[in-house]
């Protein structure tokens, strides 16, 4: 997607991927502000997105609300400048599909970096959604999220709940998985069937498979079913965005879809 966004725009650059574990990122975010660095902007990954924090010469306010950074910006003065692009990513892809959140109930299922993102940026809609139910098979993790989340926001409206039943599924306007559940042939539904309905969006933040299990139940229950790779797409197009200081033009924006698309789909 990047690659082809630099060759549509006539620019000399390259997106590669630089594998470390968190101990090296000190060293390595060190050396990508040394003046000799060919490095103007960078992703960052899971389990990365919150470790690079201490090592940014700034956030964003939004990145810094959520409190995970997932762009990094090289400033001509070799300063780096973190932004998290997942949030706004995930809310362009519900307007382009027509689904607004606003005053409506959420239920999440996962408590993990995506959801951090995407419970931040619906928590800073005005009006918000009427409710937002978060529920993660580890507790801890999930009354964590919410209570950091707690520190930097509004979230009255945000509650964890204790088992799937209690997340309302049945009620909910807007169902987000935020889990890896669903990527393997073998993974079991994470959500009940019989719970989906026709005036619900079931969103899975999986794209491979382009239809999880969960999508196709969803999809047979006459449910909105979509899955993330629009959130993918527009969370990179926005990151292009910071490192370029410009918008995308259009027929670029499709290009990198097209060529997205392709990648994951081997079309």
């Amino acid at each position: 997607m990047h690659n082809t966004a630099f060759g549509e725009l006539g620019v000399e650059a390259r997106y590669q991927l630089f594998p470390m574990p968190q101990e090296e990122i000190a060293g390595f975010l060190k050396g990508v502000k040394e003046e000799g660095s060919p490095i103007f902007g960078l992703n960052v990954t899971v389990p990365h997105k919150e470790a690079v924090l201490p090592f940014l010469d700034s956030v964003d306010p939004f990145a810094e609300k959520v409190g995970a950074v997932n762009t990094i910006v090289v400033t001509p003065k070799r300063k780096l400048v973190g932004y998290n692009t997942d949030g706004p990513g995930f809310l362009t892809h519900l307007t382009e599909i027509g689904v607004d959140p606003v005053g409506k109930r959420v239920a999440i299922v996962g408590a993990g970096g995506a959801a951090r993102a995407i419970v931040s940026v619906l928590c800073l809609l005005r009006p918000a959604p009427e409710s937002i139910l978060i529920y993660d098979i580890d507790q801890d993790k999930a009354r964590q999220l919410l209570r950091d989340l707690s520190l930097r926001m509004e979230t009255a409206h945000v509650k964890v709940v204790s088992t799937m039943d209690d997340l309302n599924v049945e009620l909910a306007d807007l169902l987000v998985n935020a889990t890896p559940v669903g990527m393997r042939p073998g993974d079991p539904l994470p959500v009940d069937p019989a719970l989906f309905h026709p005036h619900m969006t079931v969103y899975d933040l999986i794209y491979n498979p382009a239809e999880t299990k969960l999508l196709k139940a969803a999809r047979e229950k006459g449910a909105h079913a979509v899955n993330g790779l629009k959130m993918l797409f527009y969370q990179g197009v926005l990151a292009f965005q910071h490192w370029a200081e410009t918008q995308v033009p259009e027929p670029v924006k499709a290009r990198m879809w097209e060529e997205l698309e392709k990648a994951c789909y081997k079309k």
